[in-house]
């Protein structure tokens, strides 16, 4: 195995945790119809916007930042309007300037969304637009703002190399691990990845805005209610729980603040940095300890990611929720056997939760990510791990890859009858 260096670990860390203002579904949209309107040197008269099935989901029910309002189309026309590709993930950030909001919606009976069933990838974007007599196309592929094509009136003008998921997820030198990763976590120089703490401060203050606010289903605010009536403890899962839950409720109903990402997601980022910053509260940890924890914890996410791309019927909670676990039952004192017992854990016990779309609902799913990795970080501590049975091995890394495959080959189908449910409710 051609090991991967520490300067190519510092660079997943900078690709994988990434702000941005929004479900990333609904923003890639926004951040192709953003390129249509510069490329046409103004808002566009007309949007058709064609999305694989995975856009199609996520962004169905998802609340847009500042707009009070769900969905694609919106999302498609804010782009149009006041998108801004130079902002990357957080496009839509000018959405409450002056009347950019008002035009979007002026802007809505001329925009199409469509489904586009034969997509190359499961990340696709094609957006169409006409400004007077030019015309404009963008394809956006295989990552949220992976930007690979611009035409203009029939000629195209910007093309860059892709990779088509072609649902091989074997990986390529250099070769990532979590005995790699934990080793680089103890080794770096701090000042190589300190820079976590950003996503820490950004996560923290729409956690905030989630308690202070009525936002979604309200379950961090629920939660701290009960605590406050004595009827739940004030503890580390708790705690946890509230955190995590409330940025959720925050991000999933529109809240105007960014989230740092991780492998792409914003409840993925929440749930990869909150729990391990109340873990790292409970516990007393230094600076030092919260910054190669967190550095720690979007690793392994993004490293379990790899094997099954940014979208898939397999709800990423899972994922982002066991890189938590390993982080907390590292700020426990847990050595690299307990890490992988932890991994194990929720390996064993998360995998299978269903993605069914972008929406209020997600911040449930964050709550039972969290709540597995708090619990599988207690057992891990004190050496308990699951039998080698089910899709879990005694190689961690094999365990890993069987993730994958379940997340890929074995629900492929599901993705699809999800997609059917949601397009034709009653």
């Amino acid at each position: 195995m051609n090991q991967v260096t520490d300067r190519q670990i510092i660079e997943i860390l900078h690709r994988e945790a990434v702000a941005a203002l929004g479900c990333t579904e609904p923003v890639a949209c926004a951040l192709a119809c953003a390129q249509c309107k510069e490329t046409l040197g103004g808002v566009p008269d007309t949007l058709r916007v064609q999305v694989s099935g995975n856009i199609y989901k996520n962004g169905m029910g998802v609340g847009i930042p500042g707009t009070g309002m769900t969905g694609l189309p919106i999302a498609a026309a804010l782009g149009a309007v006041c998108g801004k590709t130079e902002y990357g993930l957080e496009v839509l950030k000018e959405v409450l300037i002056g009347d950019n909001l008002q035009q979007a919606k002026a802007l809505l009976p001329r925009v199409e969304i469509i489904h586009k069933e034969d997509a190359p990838d499961k990340l696709y974007v094609e957006a169409d637009a006409t400004r007077g007599s030019d015309t404009v196309k963008v394809i956006i592929i295989h990552a949220h703002t992976n930007i690979v094509r611009v035409d203009k009136n029939g000629e195209t003008i910007l093309r860059r190399d892709y990779r088509v998921d072609t649902g091989d997820n074997t990986p390529q030198a250099p070769e990532l691990s979590i005995k790699r990763i934990w080793d680089f976590i103890h080794e770096i120089d701090l000042r190589d990845i300190e820079f976590v703490l950003e996503g820490a401060e950004m996560n923290k203050a729409i956690s905030d805005a989630g308690l202070r606010e009525e936002y979604g289903l309200q379950i961090g605010r629920t939660l701290k209610e009960n605590i406050d009536k004595g009827l739940l403890e004030d503890d580390l899962l708790n705690d946890a729980l509230i955190r995590a839950t409330a940025a959720s409720d925050a991000r999933m109903d529109g809240c105007p603040k960014p989230v740092m990402t991780n492998s792409g997601s914003g409840n993925q980022g929440i749930t990869v940095y909150m729990p391990v910053i109340v873990a790292a509260e409970k516990l007393g940890s230094s600076r030092e300890q919260l910054i190669r924890a967190l550095a720690f914890s979007n690793l392994i996410a993004a490293h379990i990611h790899y094997y099954l791309g940014h979208l898939s019927a397999l709800c990423g909670i899972m994922i982002a929720g066991t890189g938590a676990a390993s982080a907390i039952t590292y700020l426990m004192g847990g050595d690299y056997d307990k890490v992988v017992n932890a991994i194990k854990t929720m390996c064993s016990g998360l995998t299978g939760m269903m993605c069914d779309g972008a929406k209020q609902g997600c911040a449930l799913k964050v709550y039972s990510g969290v709540s597995a990795a708090v619990q599988a970080a207690l057992l891990a501590t004190r050496g308990i791990k699951p039998h080698n049975d089910g899709i879990v091995e005694e190689d961690i890394e094999r365990t890993i890859r069987n993730v994958g495959r379940v997340g890929t080959e074995g629900m492929e189908e599901t993705d699809r009858t999800i997609l059917s449910i949601m397009c034709h409710k009653q």
